[in-house]
């Protein structure tokens, strides 16, 4: 699926595509994978004993903090739910420093080697699913023996094949 499918001359025909496109692009995610994502997070939220954390380049790191806010402020509140998350993208000091000094591939592994631990969950958001830090914090994470869930459009790319766990639009 690919949008926009054509110049439009209205925004009534642009919503119906959007929509209509939109719509495609929810009911192409496998259900199974869905349900085993939101078994595995729902495992976390409730003991709050394991850190959750979630990368991603670009509009897609925009993605990952908003997820984290979302989760730890909303979940939170339930008083039944204790997400403990942090946004691998939130620290623009630290990720320039790390990209500077070291790489830009390593802005998210270097992280993950610091605070990451043994049966924590990593999220990575990639549309093409083959940017080299992506590749490298799941890398690294499983590594570490952390649980990777790869959020991931398009063909999925390699972040699709490694992670434990892909939730994957076709669009």
């Amino acid at each position: 699926m690919k949008f926009p499918i054509k110049i439009y001359n209205s925004l009534k025909s642009y919503k119906l595509d959007y929509f209509k496109s939109f719509n495609e692009s929810f009911i192409s995610i496998n259900d199974n994978e869905l349900n085993k994502v939101i078994i595995m997070l729902e495992r976390a939220y409730v003991k709050g004993e394991k850190r959750i954390m979630v990368c991603g380049n670009g509009g897609s790191a925009a993605l990952a903090n908003h997820f984290v806010c979302d989760h730890q402020k909303i979940l939170y509140e339930t008083k039944k739910i204790k997400p403990n998350m942090i946004s691998l993208c939130s620290n623009p000091a630290l990720m320039t420093a790390i990209s500077n000094d070291n790489s830009y591939e390593d802005v998210f592994s270097d992280q993950i080697l610091q605070i990451g631990k043994k049966n924590d969950i990593l999220i990575t958001i990639s549309s093409s699913g083959n940017s080299e830090n992506i590749i490298k914090a799941i890398n690294v994470a499983k590594q570490k023996k952390i649980k990777c869930i790869s959020l991931t459009g398009f063909s999925g790319g390699r972040s699709k094949k490694l992670a434990h766990l892909n939730l994957h639009v076709k669009s």
